[in-house]
């Protein structure tokens, strides 16, 4: 699978943190990184059934002193609508384990996920998550643009940010994600 080549690190007052692609022998730490933070293995599963069948478009790690503490990954999405050439992307899971929760690795993370695909190509990012969280990153609720879940999810809850200009008018309708989110419960 494509991966993003971004490489930075960040300083904080709390713990440097490093931001890089995900390499293979980070998968049982990803693993662990997503059962922690969900407390139960379907978003960790999430995550290596979609490498396994080649969907992780993005996938990265945040790592203190080495050790990965947080991860985020992208796949394709499809939308009844869209551009011929168009390419959009799921962000999710995204997990950063307990006791780093609250020190901006989270954010770091999704700026960075979100130039890593604008790189590869993406035009639209959507995510399923905490209305109060993801607008910080500049996600907007999908359903002011024509753009759903195919879950029953609250208003406000499933949102979208362009990566390109203009292109929010051209996508619409249902987002249909990798058949492997169907296996998270």
């Amino acid at each position: 699978p494509a991966t993003s080549r971004c490489n930075q690190r960040i300083a904080m007052d709390t713990p440097d943190f490093r931001i890089r692609s995900e390499q293979p022998e980070d998968f049982a730490a990803i693993y662990q990184v997503n059962l922690a933070a969900f407390g139960q293995a379907g978003e960790a599963r999430l995550v290596d059934l979609l490498r396994d069948q080649g969907a992780l478009a993005v996938s990265l790690v945040a790592e203190v002193d080495g050790e990965v503490v947080g991860h985020i990954a992208f796949s394709p999405v499809t939308l009844d609508r869209q551009p011929l050439n168009g390419a959009a992307a799921g962000l999710g899971p995204m997990a950063v384990l307990p006791g780093y929760q609250q020190m901006g690795i989270g954010q770091a993370l999704i700026r960075a996920g979100l130039d890593a695909c604008r790189e590869e190509g993406f035009e639209l990012v959507v995510v399923l998550g905490h209305p109060g969280y993801y607008p910080k990153a500049g996600f907007v609720s999908s359903t002011q643009f024509g753009i759903t879940s195919k879950w029953d999810v609250p208003e406000g809850v499933f949102m979208v940010q362009a990566l390109k200009e203009g292109v929010l008018a051209q996508y619409g309708g249902v987002v249909h994600y990798h058949p492997a989110f169907d296996t998270v419960t």
